[in-house]
């Protein structure tokens, strides 16, 4: 097995750093993990440049493409690693596979595999097993990608019940690729053992995180009381589901029209200080809309990140990441509990998702939650031609 492998100095990529990559939250009310890792660069829980947060997504995915070149199928973790993977996909060959796992029900898929991540808050996971058997056998390596492993156990447990229904993924080349590596030695034995290798762009100590946050004085996400904004659902036309598979090429050229469409015909509606909100597992598309508002000229002052299922306690000391958090309706879900962090000003906020909004109450929050910091320049964006404004 070859050994863990890094960005070294002197290479053509950024050298990421633990400051650049790691701040330290709280859990609440989560026995099995009592902190959490953010990442300020990955545009989920903290609002960040597309363009500095794609550099770092595409560092990993171009040490994974000079490494396994021969890769052609890259399988996402939900949600949180859902834009990472995709832009590893994407640096990888343009007929690379990309698909993510999900908590998502999807009437119209039939065959799932299922597994755990124990540590998690939603533990359940599944990935489409519709076209995995064609998925392998076009492909010598299988890359799973997170933005953090800490044990192995999630990548072990995908692993391990694939190859009960697909004993051909036995005779693959399967590797861990990840922001960040915490995996002990003694794990990444194991991991070997069970024919894993990693590659990260940083490898670090597997410190005692449950005792550096135990001390942090910290509160829930709020609620959010807000009145009914009456938007309707619009209608919609989705873009690639990545929940099911999809080329690369093809995924990312129907991103750039969506997008440039959208720009094209709302380009006097962007102004001023932008953000890009992506919901729950949706988030690469929201990244590469804000690139190109970033790209163009149309802002010089664009941020991005996304809705979560993720809790994490509230701190407005020092250096802490989340100093603000609101408990908003999902997107997909009538009664799933959502969260959306560190709410900034702006002049104008795109919502882009691929719910059919049958559940307007996320829509509700958010616009509300935007209104409050002085923003009424919101667009809602799904689809080539189905944008709305609130």
């Amino acid at each position: 097995m070859s050994e863990e492998i890094q960005v070294k100095k002197g290479n053509i990529m950024a050298e990421y750093t633990e400051n650049d990559l790691l701040r330290l939250a709280k859990r609440l009310n989560n026995k099995k993990r009592t902190y959490l890792l953010v990442d300020p660069l990955q545009a989920k829980h903290i609002p960040v440049s597309p363009n500095k947060a794609l550099a770092m997504m595409k560092a990993l995915g171009k040490l994974v493409a000079d490494a396994y070149p021969e890769t052609r199928l890259v399988i996402g973790f939900a949600e949180t690693a859902t834009a990472v993977g995709a832009a590893v996909a994407s640096c990888i060959s343009d007929d690379c596979i990309y698909i993510h796992t999900t908590r998502e029900d999807i009437p119209e898929v039939s065959e799932w595999t299922e597994f755990l991540e124990e540590h998690s808050h939603a533990a359940e996971q599944k990935l489409c097993s519709e076209n995995l058997r064609e998925y392998f056998a076009n492909t010598e390596t299988v890359v799973f990608v997170d933005d953090e492993f800490s044990t192995g156990k999630t990548v072990l447990n995908i692993i391990e019940n694939l190859m009960d229904s697909y004993p051909e993924l036995c005779d693959k080349k399967l590797v861990a690729a990840s922001v960040i590596n915490r995996v002990s030695e003694e794990n990444n034995a194991i991991m070997n053992a069970s024919g894993v290798e990693c590659i990260s762009l940083l490898k670090l100590e597997n410190k005692d995180y449950e005792k550096a946050v135990a001390d942090i004085q910290a509160f829930d996400a709020e609620p959010t009381i807000l009145e009914k904004s009456g938007i309707k659902p619009c209608m919609s036309y989705p873009v690639p589901d990545t929940r099911l598979g999809v080329t690369v090429k093809y995924y990312n050229e129907k991103l750039k029209e969506l997008c440039s469409d959208f720009i094209n015909s709302h380009r006097l509606d962007i102004y001023g200080k932008v953000l890009v909100m992506g919901t729950e597992e949706f988030m690469y598309p929201s990244v590469i809309l804000g690139k190109m508002i970033e790209d163009m000229g149309i802002s010089a002052d664009v941020k991005c990140h996304a809705t979560t299922r993720s809790p994490i306690a509230i701190c407005t000391d020092g250096e802490y990441p989340i100093k603000s958090g609101n408990i908003v309706h999902s997107f997909y879900e009538a009664d799933r509990k959502t969260f959306i962090y560190n709410i900034h000003e702006y002049d104008t906020a795109i919502i882009f998702t691929d719910s059919d909004l049958k559940y307007e109450g996320g829509l509700d929050d958010i616009a509300g939650l935007l209104r409050q910091k002085g923003c009424s320049n919101i667009l809602l964006l799904k689809g080539e031609k189905d944008v709305q404004h609130i």
